[in-house]
């Protein structure tokens, strides 16, 4: 990767390129440190602390943290997620929309990128819409922050905020390399590394005062009542929990530390793994030339749905408990107490459910992304056949049941990488490393897909032809 890194910036052009995509990536970090007024900061981080591993931990991540400290970029690029999912199932469900995606050429990809922006701005709005009223409601408003124009602030902000970073990944496509939102997405996630290590030491620290009896839950929350007078018996007793919670051995962060690096081997390997179904080609006459004859081969990926599941199922899984959240936690002792216990994102009920959708989502996106009666249809066309299966229906038969088994490694792969760092944390009675494995995916597959877009940029520029 470093090498490749280095042949880039020896080629002027792609030198522009990768400082453009930089300047880009250091806009978004310095929007990610302007944050929003008439929000309480300090409590909104304290907070989505004690909602780490729901809905608004996966937010939070992706953001970078922006999320909880409520900076310009909150919602960062998650509006352009959804709405690109979003416009992909419609694209498969609206005929009208089908065929515009297949038969529109480069006019049709325009209309689409254009809906696709437009739908970005509406989900902006819903999602700073309930930003704002999950920080009424739990009454993290700055002092005489009421009324209609903090609200408006608040809410504009959050999207004009989406918006310009949507703006901004569409202009590393066109100026920079990669994938502009990968690479958003990619540096959001990155940048949280600092604060993830110190996050380490501290929880070491932490873990040697309980030891030693220098740290009590009772002391701790005696002084952080002298120290925060004004926040609530709710809010020092989360602190409180909090704190206690962080606590990890040193042994702990060597199994974190080597099992992180086993990961990121393991998403590497399948990231490149393929299945590749031979395919021979018939010979043709056409006028005195002999065409066909030569043999290829049907690539299919293993993880042909890359993270997409793990980020929907995470979604839908942990809604009960988010909406409970909104609501508010019931007091302990009470059925509604057990009941919130029970699916509670770090409950076993809650792994085995989200283990379930992240197989159900691969399927389903496997299922849009590669339609086998198409490709047997276009290899048909071409003259082209699987050996030991005749064109037609039993040609799709077999694309499928290759397609169900490769699906199905896959989504078990996901499931894997999304569920050991939940097992993790329950081990170690650590729940920020929660959502450690959607995170591990998506960087390690951005770096892997950028490093191919300058491998292939600089395939093409070297290439001198036959000519010379």
């Amino acid at each position: 990767m470093i090498q490749t890194i280095r042949k880039a910036w020896g080629i002027p052009e792609l030198r522009k390129k990768i400082i453009f995509t930089l300047l880009i990536l250091l806009i978004f970090r310095i929007g990610n440190a302007i944050t929003v007024p008439y929000i309480d900061k300090g409590a909104l981080a304290l907070q989505l602390q004690s909602m780490g591993s729901t809905y608004f931990g996966l937010l939070n991540t992706i953001s970078g943290g922006a999320f909880a400290m409520a900076t310009v970029f909150a919602l960062s690029i998650q509006p352009y997620i959804n709405s690109s999912i979003i416009i992909q199932l419609l694209t498969v469900a609206i005929p009208a929309l089908e065929r515009l995606a297949r038969d529109g050429g480069e006019e049709g990809k325009k209309k689409i990128q254009s809906i696709t922006r437009y739908t970005t701005v509406a989900i902006a709005i819903l999602q700073a819409v309930g930003y704002y009223f999950m920080i009424k409601r739990y009454n993290l408003l700055a002092s005489g922050a009421e009324g209609i124009w903090p609200a408006l602030v608040i809410i504009v902000t959050l999207i004009a905020g989406s918006s310009f970073v949507m703006w901004m990944g569409e202009q590393v496509n066109e100026f920079g390399v990669g994938n502009g939102i990968s690479i958003i997405l990619f540096a959001g996630i990155v940048a949280r590394v600092p604060s993830m290590i110190s996050g380490m030491i501290k929880g070491v620290q932490t873990w040697s005062s309980i030891r030693s009896g220098a740290l009590t839950a009772e002391g701790l929350k005696a002084s952080y009542q002298a120290a925060y007078a004004y926040y609530s018996e709710e809010q020092i007793q989360t602190m409180v929990d909090s704190t206690m919670n962080s606590a990890i051995s040193p042994l702990g962060i060597i199994l974190l530390l080597v099992g992180i690096l086993a990961l990121i081997v393991f998403i590497v390997f399948i990231n490149d793994a393929e299945r590749r179904i031979p395919v021979q080609y018939a010979k043709r006459q056409v006028g005195r030339k002999m065409y066909g004859g030569q043999s290829s081969n049907l690539p299919m990926k293993v993880s042909m749905a890359g993270v997409l599941p793990v980020i929907f199922a995470q979604s839908i899984a942990s809604l009960p408990i988010t909406v409970w959240s909104f609501i508010g936690v019931p007091e302990k002792g009470t059925v509604s107490y057990s009941i919130y216990q029970a699916i509670d994102t770090k409950s076993v009920i809650y792994m085995v459910v989200y283990f379930v959708m992240i197989i159900g989502f691969s399927y389903f996106y496997s299922s849009i992304q590669f339609n086998p009666v198409e490709i047997a249809n276009n290899l048909k066309k071409q003259g082209g056949f699987i050996p030991g299966f005749r064109p037609g229906k039993p040609t799709v038969d077999f694309i499928k049941k290759v397609l169900n088994k490769i699906t199905l490694f896959g989504a078990i792969y996901l499931g894997i990488v999304a569920i050991c760092p939940l097992i993790a944390g329950k081990l170690i009675g650590n729940s920020s490393v929660a959502i450690g494995g959607t995170s591990v995916i998506i960087v390690v597959g951005v770096a892997l897909e950028t490093v191919k877009a300058l491998e292939s940029q600089m395939l093409m520029r070297q290439y001198k032809g036959f000519l010379e």
